[in-house]
């Protein structure tokens, strides 16, 4: 079999570009033909492999599967064949992995599979949203409409991700400086002066004891205090994998003061938007349910998702049943149900998820604000008294030389 590239006029006068697998020209214009396009050019490609670009990297991010379904998008809303679709972005693609996929799914579209199904292969990269997405996209010929959509939701999905990372980057910083000055302190400069103080006696200021003892208890047992920290970092991980540590673990997060509600609004607003995409998309109400709740990162929300699931299966409205679980604050079961009544539910879960995303932003504006002078305040009150601890016996030893 050869392949060959055709342009050809559809029976509207639209023309339109695609490739065909035929032993020779004359039946790959007959395949044409039978699909009823005629053809104006065509000839043999040899060897259509996408060239990679230079400067790609092995792993596929967050950014770069985004950019990927925007140009995704933007090719099949300009009409092009979802093949030449493939092959484009494969060329286009930043990551050498993404090329590969792409190049991958372009063989399997040839030899008649689905874009969704070929993408589908690669569970790693393109999770269930986005297959799901895809396929129903697929089966009600919206795939370019479908795929703006999901592109969207992809972009304003790494956005918050990146503003999220940018709050976090000053406390963080100002924490690693903390716990390098305590660390410093006491296994470096009190360790050296604790000579000094041993022969001042019983005549020590309390500060001073308790540094000491401090500093003595972690230079003599450093060893067994790092394996008891190592095992309590392998023993939370293994617990946060269980069922029940996950939820426990997300429960608990979701409680916590200043940081809870921020992540509650925040796992709430990818649900909604995760919902609305997938209900944009066609897939079916059950199914986007089910799925919003696996993509939401939070089990919490995974097992009231199904509850609320089970309860639309039986015959309820989906704001009723979002209602009745109790996670899902009032703003979303109430526009739920307008979306219910109006027909347009993807429209109002947009709303809803630009309203949390505000409010998180904002949330998390407040709490940079409170954890940076809380961190800065914990740092000098530990800095001045350590001070105090090794300033104190000096003075004390001055007055006795007097």
């Amino acid at each position: 079999m050869t392949t060959f590239s055709y342009t050809a006029l559809d029976p509207a006068g639209k023309k339109r570009t695609g490739f065909v697998d035929a032993p020779n020209k004359e039946q790959a214009i007959a395949k044409v033909t039978a699909e009823g396009r005629y053809v104006v050019e065509i000839r043999e490609e040899r060897e259509v492999k996408p060239q990679r670009a230079s400067g790609q990297r092995a792993k596929v991010t967050r950014s770069d599967l985004a950019l990927f379904t925007r140009r995704m998008a933007d090719l099949a809303a300009a009409g092009l064949p979802l093949d030449r679709v493939l092959q484009v972005v494969a060329e286009q693609s930043e990551s050498a992995k993404l090329a590969e996929i792409a190049e991958q799914a372009l063989d399997d579209v040839k030899g008649g599979m689905s874009v969704s199904q070929a993408f589908a292969k690669h569970p790693k990269v393109f999770n269930e949203v986005y297959s799901q997405t895809l396929r129903a996209g697929e089966a009600s010929g919206q795939f370019p409409e479908v795929t703006t959509r999901l592109a969207d939701f992809m972009e304003k999905d790494v956005a918050r991700r990146s503003a999220i990372t940018a709050a976090l980057i000053y406390p963080g910083v100002l924490t690693l400086t903390a716990v390098f000055v305590v660390v410093f302190l006491l296994t470096f400069v009190v360790p050296r002066l604790s000579g000094v103080f041993s022969d001042l006696g019983d005549d020590l200021p309390a500060t001073t004891k308790i540094l000491l003892a401090v500093t003595g208890f972690l230079t003599s047992n450093w060893i067994l205090l790092t394996a008891v920290l190592v095992g309590a970092v392998i023993a939370y991980r293994v617990w946060a994998t269980t069922e029940a540590g996950a939820i426990a673990r997300d429960r608990f997060l979701l409680k916590t003061p200043v940081l809870g509600p921020v992540l509650e609004k925040a796992t709430v607003s990818r649900f909604a938007r995760v919902l609305g995409t997938l209900v944009y998309g066609g897939v079916p109400i059950l199914d986007a349910i089910q799925i919003a709740g696996l993509s939401a990162g939070n089990k919490v929300f995974k097992a009231t998702s199904m509850r609320v699931a089970n309860d639309v299966r039986e015959g309820r409205p989906i704001a009723g049943a979002m209602r009745d679980a109790g996670a899902f604050p009032p703003v979303l079961t109430h526009m739920v149900a307008i979306g219910e009544e109006t027909g347009d539910l993807p429209k109002m879960l947009g709303r809803v998820s630009d309203s949390l995303d505000f409010e998180v932003d904002t949330g998390m504006r407040r709490l940079t604000a409170l954890v940076e002078p809380v961190i800065v305040l914990s740092m000098a009150v530990f800095v001045g008294f350590v001070v105090l601890s090794v300033v104190l016996p000096i003075f004390q030893a001055q007055d006795l030389v007097k």
